[in-house]
């Protein structure tokens, strides 16, 4: 058993290169199967959120006199 790549025989590198093709397909392929179908710019219109008045928050549980 070789365990260089320098000193690999056309076998080892034909497979190195076979098996990452496979992974690099099997990796595309889940990209590509997860995608959403969701138009975001429809939804984005629909979600508007306004400011409201100011909110003063604090850690104590007594009201804050000023």
């Amino acid at each position: 058993m070789n365990h260089s790549i320098h000193s690999a025989d056309r076998s080892t590198h034909l497979k190195i290169v076979v098996v990452a093709l496979i992974a690099g397909i099997a990796v595309t392929a889940f990209g590509i199967a997860a995608r959403t179908s969701v138009n975001y710019s429809q939804t984005a219109s629909h979600a508007v959120v306004k400011a409201g008045k100011p909110v003063a928050v604090t850690s104590a549980s007594e009201p804050m006199v000023r």
